[in-house]
Order: C-alpha cells, then structure tokens, then sequence
C-alpha cells in the first residue's frame, strides 16, 4: 500500500501521541512510590498531613501529603470511609487507576506505537528502494524536440566550426576510420556563466540527428552511497542502446574535482567512486561507434587530470565572453523577433556591453522589452534599453528616496565623483557611462559606470588603473570630510582591489619582489605560503591610495564641480562629465 505525503503526516502524528500517552503511564504506573501502612495513615489523616486520596476498587489506594510525599497504602473498604476523609479535609477522588484497564491501557498504547514504527519502517525502505532506482535512471532529451541549430546561437565561431567537425564524425564515423583517424571521446566546453556551453551541446545534437542525454554534475553526488557510480554506468548503458548519441554532462566540476592525496582529508570516497565510473565507462568506448560525452564546467582548473588526458576529454575548447562583433550578432539574433526602433544602434549597444555574456545581452533586451511593454509604447526605444542596461548591472532606482539625508547624498555625490574623476585621469580612453547617487535595489548607494576598452587582454597597467579607480571614493571622502569621517561606502571598492591586488602578483607574477611565482599553484597543492604576498599587496594598495589621492588633490576643483552636479540632478553621463574636466 502506498502512503501519500499527507497520510504519513497523520500516521507520524497517530505515533507521536500514541508513544506519549504509553510513555506517560508506563512511567506513573511504575515511578516510585512509598509505601505505608494502614496505622500511619490514619495518624497522618489525625495530624491534618494528608493532601488528597485516590479511591478505587483495587486493594490499595494512593495518595499525596501536603509536603509533596506520595504514597500508597492498604484499603480498608469499609463504610463512611469517604466521609472521614473529607471530615479531616482531605480531598477525595474517585478514579480507576490500579483497575485492569490501568494495567493494560499503557500496554496496548506502546504495542500499538511499536506496530505503527514498524510500518513506517518497512514501508519507508520500499520508498527507498523506489526512489535509488528511480534516480538512477537518466531520460534522453530528444534534440529534434527543440531544433536548436547552430544558426540559432551568434558569436563563438572558433567553438562552433570545431563541434560541426563533430557532426560529420557522428554521421559517417567510418570515413574517418578509413584513415585510422579516432572520433574524441569527449569535448570539454570551458568558459564563464553564460557563455552559451549548454546552447552549443544541444545544438551538436540536433545537428547530429541523435538523441541528448543531459544531466548535471551535481546529479550524481547523492546521499546514498554507490548511487551516484550506478547513474553513470546507467547513463552510458543508455546511449550505448541508442546507438549513436552525444551525453552531455553540465557542471562537470561537481563530481570531477581533482583527488587528493590519501593523506588529504579532503574529497569523499563517494565523490571518488563516482569519478572512477565515469573514468572507467568513458575508457571502455569502442571506436568510431558514434558516441561522443560533452561536458561544461567555469572550473576546468579544478578538475581531475585523469579526465583532462587524451582518450577521455581529448578537446578543450573555450568558449569566451563575446567580443564586440560577437555581441553585435548576439543582439541581432535576440531583437529580430522584437519591435526595435529604428533609430535603435545594435553596434553602439554592443560597444557599451563589455564583459557582457550571451546570457546577459539575451536578459538586456528581455529587460527592455519588459519596460516597453510596462509603459504600453509602440515600440522598444533607446531609453528602455538604457534602463535595462542600468537595471542589468546595479539593480532599479529606488523610488522612495526620502529617507536620506543631506549629508549623506553629499558623502555619496563626492565618493562617486571620486572613482569617475579618477578613472579619467589615469587613462583618458576610459569611458564613464553614467554617475548616479540614486539608490538601488541591490543596495547600491550610488555608482560610476566605468567602461574600459574592449581588449583581449589586461595589461598591467590596466589593472593597477582599476585599482586606482576603485579607491578612488575612499580617497575623495577622506580629502573631502577627513580621515575621522571615512565611511562603510568603501567596502566592495575595497574587496575588488585587494582581489585585483592579489591576482596581479599571486596569479599573473607581475611583481618584482615576488617575481614569477603562482601562489595559487602553491595553495592548491596544499604548501605553507610566508604572509610576503599579503605584506606586498598591503604596500602596493597604500602607494596606489597614495597616487590616487595626489590625483584628486590635483583636480580638486573638478570633484567639487562634479560633486555639486551629482547633488543637483542626481545622476550626469558622459558627455556632462567630459563639459566639465575639459570644457568640451
């Protein structure tokens, strides 16, 4: 008999009250209890001692002093016995308990609770045993269902001229044997959230003509033990049934994540089980058979060397964050189907959406069309995609903005100055989209969007810039109001470039002193690091804070200046900025 959710709720309910009451007289009925005789009785009766008499049927009766004392004593059963005891005050009550139903009513409530834990148990177990097999089965997603092409996704050309090469190696492995060349056994698509790995994975299939078994990482790290090695013994005995077939594995990292030594106490044997299945079903592929295991993972220097050699994951491919004509395509793509105005410039658009992933540019234009259609206009204008660039990136505009204070909003207006003067001065090409003082919804004060040139690269004078730049509202409140007046403003400003800091000499070995090592290789292979590089980073954030106070001090008439136009109309963009520092 199956148990739904809700009658487990009442049966675990049925057991709770059931054990309580069995409990409750198991113990009054066995707790301890003196025992006196029928002559002491009556003298505590004469001396006023005793409380209240419990009368029943049984040979003895049971009762409590006025100091607490229970006992139990024989009965007399002889007439006006009552009475006497309530001439001498003492209160009478008349019950059952010491009768047979008091003997077994405790009995029959703990049978019954033991009877109930039983069933649960039992039926619990089956439940198990249906849930283990259950997750261990994997469902094929059709690819034909979706008709997700490679047309369908814009930018990532390299990454795509590579899986089509795929293709033709799933529809006619045996060209390729003719010249004993291997299908890749597996393809590992690396790169930030967002970037469209799982877009490319579906559209490999559907290009193939073949069913797409997808599953996540995390799927396979489960609390039963062997659970998660049966999933993928499953998995691939599925895709070998159907033949030719492309599994795709998300979020790789979860459950590929490189083993430690077996004197770490890191990691998990579960964790270790399942990686060696998958190692193991991914070894034991016949050639050619047109089966290929793509996977996705934002960590790929995390992962297990073991997955990463050729005969597993024999292709690596990056798919990185989109470059400008990448983005432009992305934005084609996304506003074909959208009512755009004409005088709408995709390529401008693109130019002002840096570090933007697909994802994001795809949730730009749903934003702005969400606005669009909130406003009931005609068409999706420039001003909506603005809004949705800013509400993308820093949340909405508060709307009740009465709360602040005067001092605050000029603390908040110098602050933000600050990091957009900076950002001008130390490289003219910055671009500083917007300044606003108006609170967000993500918690925001205020904010400068800086927009830096669209490289490939950072240099290192790129990244001591965006350093500069973030502690450039610290350094304009304590010039402004004083280093006793310094506010929490600063932390995220903070946290990024102690994170730029640390990066720039641990990771990119772009200092001097601590010359061309990785500490994050250190770390990684669990070695004792000296505090060097914290002692080294806390210098070069003070010189840089230093520099970029020197900066303001030189340009203090321009903070004002900026600083006065925050307070007066809340938020000035670029060109409004540019009138100011150069008089354009």
């Amino acid at each position: 008999m199956k148990v739904d959710g809700k009658k487990k709720y009442l049966i675990a309910l049925a057991v709770i009250i059931i054990l309580s009451v069995g409990i409750y007289f198991y113990i009054d009925n066995n707790k301890e209890i003196n025992e006196i005789s029928y002559r002491t009785f009556n003298e505590f009766v004469e001396k006023g001692e005793v409380k209240e008499v419990y009368l029943n049927e049984s040979p003895k009766i049971s009762g409590k002093l006025h100091d607490g004392t229970e006992f139990i004593t024989d009965n007399p059963r002889i007439e006006n016995f009552k009475e006497k005891l309530l001439l001498a005050n003492v209160d009478v009550i008349e019950t059952v308990r010491g009768g047979i139903v008091g003997q077994i009513l405790p009995m029959v409530f703990m049978l019954s609770g033991i009877f109930v834990i039983a069933y649960l148990i039992k039926n619990g177990t089956k439940q198990a045993e249906k849930e283990m097999a259950n997750m261990a089965n994997v469902e094929a997603e059709t690819s034909l269902s979706k008709r997700i092409t490679f047309k369908d996704i814009a930018g990532n050309e390299e990454a795509k001229e590579s899986l089509k090469e795929l293709v033709d190696f799933i529809k006619e492995p045996e060209k390729y044997a003719k010249y004993g060349a291997r299908m890749p056994r597996g393809v590992l698509l690396y790169g930030p959230p967002g970037t469209g790995k799982t877009l490319l994975a579906k559209a490999l299939a559907t290009e193939a003509e073949v069913p797409f078994y997808a599953v996540s990482g995390s799927d396979f790290i489960q609390v039963y033990a062997g659970l998660g090695a049966s999933r993928i013994r499953k998995l691939f005995k599925k895709a070998k049934e159907a033949g030719k077939s492309v599994i795709f594995i998300d979020e790789i990292d979860a459950l590929g994540k490189a083993r430690k030594g077996t004197n770490s106490n890191s990691g998990s044997e579960e964790g270790d089980r399942t990686l060696n299945a998958l190692l193991t079903e991914m070894s034991g592929f016949k050639e050619n058979e047109g089966i290929i295991v793509l996977a996705a993972t934002n960590r790929i220097d995390t992962l297990d060397e073991a997955l990463l050699r050729p005969g597993r994951f024999d292709r690596q491919i990056e798919i990185g964050l989109p470059d400008v004509n990448a983005r432009l395509a992305i934005l084609k793509l996304h506003g074909k189907d959208k009512p755009l105005a004409e005088d709408i410039d995709l390529r401008e658009v693109a130019r002002e959406t840096v570090y933007f992933s697909g994802a994001m540019l795809e949730n730009l234009l749903n934003e702005a069309a969400m606005i669009a259609a909130r406003n009931k206009d005609s068409k999706i204008t420039v001003d909506h995609i603005n809004k949705a660039y800013l509400k993308v990136l820093v949340g909405e505009e508060k709307k009740d903005r009465s709360s602040i204070s005067k001092e605050d909003k000029e603390i908040t207006a110098y602050h933000e100055a600050g990091h957009a003067l900076v950002a001008k001065r130390v490289d003219k090409n910055n671009k500083v989209a917007k300044v606003s003082i108006i609170p967000s919804t993500k918690g925001m004060g205020g904010f400068s969007l800086n927009i830096p040139p669209d490289r490939m690269y950072q240099t290192k004078k790129d990244i001591e810039n965006n350093i500069k730049i973030a502690l450039g509202g610290r350094a304009a409140e304590e010039i402004i109001f004083g280093a006793e007046y310094i506010t929490t403003g600063a932390s995220s400003d903070l946290k990024k470039a102690t994170e730029m800091a640390i990066s720039m000499l641990g990771s990119y070995g772009m200092d001097k002193d601590l010359g061309l090592v990785s500490y994050d290789v250190i770390v990684n292979n669990n070695l004792t690091t000296d505090s060097k590089l914290v002692e080294r980073v806390k210098e070069l954030l003070n010189a840089f804070y230093e520099e970029v106070k020197k900066i303001l001090l030189q340009n203090k008439e321009y903070l004002h200046a900026l600083a006065h136009k925050l307070i007066l109309e809340e938020s000035i963009n670029e060109e409004e900025i540019n009138r100011i520092l150069y008089m354009e």
